[in-house]
């Protein structure tokens, strides 16, 4: 529901097929991630293997590609293998997709059926990138690695095999923080940032006393504790999350002005559901008119789950539509 509004004094009741979904992973009982110790390649093929249970029935895609886009010494940026999707009824533009995973987990792989859908609804082709990950590399490495393919797509579209026409750049929760740190980023270096922003309940603040952050603090699938461990590993150094590139929450005015235009999507049932609201209230009081999309009834990370939930598909037709128009809306490059 378009514009709508949380009431985050009230605990939310989970919808009921979301509350089926969760009761069927219980009893499916995958292993969960131990945050109370930092993670290594075990507990990141843990992860892997519990957000399969959902990377199932893989649409249909006219080409799938992987590639490398090369280290860009200019920003510290390291190599990244991407991956390209083109649907079969492809129109012009291209998303840059920034997957989530708490800065520290997640990859090509456990996306790919979010990816995949999310070129088909908005008829573009995606390229997904993997930066690289905190604790081994905090911020600001996975930052500079998206700034880098972002740069790279706006300016070497022939050398990698890329559409022409306007460039969307898309994340989800961690994934939604580098999307727009890396759009504020290159506002302040006074370059080209992408036609719009499509951002999947992201984490935008480092702020846990929310009205959201209260509410839910003990919401399935994501908690407080869990989003104040990923934060430690992501800028351990509290006083250095005051700065817009981790938490672009605390941009300032001239720099939200200068965004182009975003598109927020916001579980309801979600520790990081005020930080999307809080943004959207800024975007407003400067007389700007970008979407917001509340899905009622789900916990963060419900993207993930197009193959089993209504409100999931629901919501990636919206995000379809959404860069549809950021697209059409922009003269073609």
């Amino acid at each position: 529901m378009s514009g709508a509004e949380i009431n985050a004094t009230e605990t939310a009741i989970y919808s009921p097929e979301m509350q089926a979904e969760l009761d069927r992973i219980d009893r499916l009982a995958p292993a969960r991630v131990d945050f109370s110790r930092p993670p290594d390649a075990a507990m990141r093929r843990i992860d892997a293997d519990f957000n399969a249970v959902w990377n199932i029935d893989l649409p249909d895609v006219e080409t799938v590609r992987r590639l490398t886009l090369p280290a860009d010494p200019s920003v510290d940026a390291a190599e990244c293998e991407a991956v390209v999707y083109q649907p079969a009824d492809v129109g012009e533009g291209l998303i840059l997709f920034v997957h989530g995973g708490g800065w520290a987990f997640m990859d090509l792989d456990t996306h790919e059926r979010f990816m995949r859908l999310l070129s088909i609804e908005a008829r573009t082709t995606l390229i997904g990138i993997q930066y690289r990950l905190a604790p081994e590399h905090p911020h600001p490495a996975g930052l500079r690695d998206v700034v880098s393919a972002l740069r790279q797509i706006l300016a070497q579209r022939d050398a990698h095999g890329l559409p022409l026409g306007p460039v969307v750049i898309a994340g989800d929760s961690a994934g939604a923080n580098l999307a727009l740190a890396t759009m504020l980023h290159e506002i302040d270096a006074g370059r080209e940032g992408p036609a719009g922003g499509l951002l999947f309940y992201g984490v935008f603040g480092a702020d846990f006393e929310t009205p959201s952050y209260q509410t839910f603090a003990d919401a399935q699938m994501l908690t407080r504790p869990i989003m104040q461990q990923l934060w430690d590993w992501y800028v351990p150094e509290v006083s250095r999350r005051d700065d817009p590139l981790a938490a672009p929450n605390n941009a300032n005015d001239d720099q939200l002005r200068a965004l182009p235009p975003l598109f927020l999507v916001v579980a309801e049932v979600d520790p990081l559901a005020s930080d999307s609201l809080e943004l959207k209230r800024r975007l407003d009081s400067l007389g700007r008119d970008d979407g917001l999309w509340v899905e009622q009834g789900v916990v963060h990370g419900f993207m993930q789950m197009t193959a089993v939930l209504e409100a999931a598909r629901r919501t990636m037709r919206e995000a379809g539509k959404a860069v549809r128009a950021f697209i059409v809306k922009t003269p073609r490059t």
